[in-house]
């Protein structure tokens, strides 16, 4: 199933799916006629940079995705390592050999395998169990609360980039 433009979903799901692709367009818009050169680029005092902040949203809906599926995935964060901790903040730079076309590239497989799961899912209400998390204060989440989250972190690092956006060359998303 190919979901574009919330063809073939209605109701909740067609607005949580509209909510969701808004803010995804307004992240992606943030790096249009970038280099990839540019898209590694910090230009405030943040680490965060356009491709690595792509990437991160990438990652996150992606384990929020398959979270949905088999909550297990997430895995348990008060038992990670330096290492993974090292690897989880590569999300946020470009990494030699990384190109903005491919991170690009993967966000919109993921944001497509995401849309097919909403439009698939048998009940926005069924409960999951959170993982394990230092920030975790709630013990279960419901399928609708996770597409919730993803939402909320899309538009929210939307936001971020486009700042980051702005002081690079003055460019914005809206305005």
């Amino acid at each position: 199933m190919d979901i574009k433009d919330g063809q073939g979903v209605t109701g909740e799901r067609a607005d949580l799916l509209a909510m969701l692709a808004k803010h995804r367009h307004f992240l992606r818009f943030t790096t249009r006629d970038l280099t990839d050169e540019q898209a590694g680029l910090r230009t405030t005092a943040s680490e965060l940079c356009l491709g690595g902040l792509i990437k991160h949203v990438t990652a996150v809906e992606r384990n929020w995705a398959d979270f949905i599926v088999d909550p297990s995935t997430m895995g348990d964060f008060t038992e990670m390592t330096e290492e993974d901790w090292a690897r989880r903040a590569d999300e946020f730079r470009m990494l030699p050999g990384e190109t903005l076309a491919g991170v690009l590239d993967d966000y919109s497989e993921v944001a497509r395998r995401t849309d097919e799961l909403v439009a698939a899912l048998p009940d926005l209400d069924a409960v999951r169990p959170l993982p394990k998390a230092p920030w975790n204060t709630e013990t279960h989440w419901s399928n609708r609360r996770v597409l919730l989250h993803v939402i909320t972190e899309t538009a929210q690092h939307a936001g971020h980039a486009d700042i980051i956006r702005e002081s690079l060359d003055g460019a914005k998303s809206m305005g």
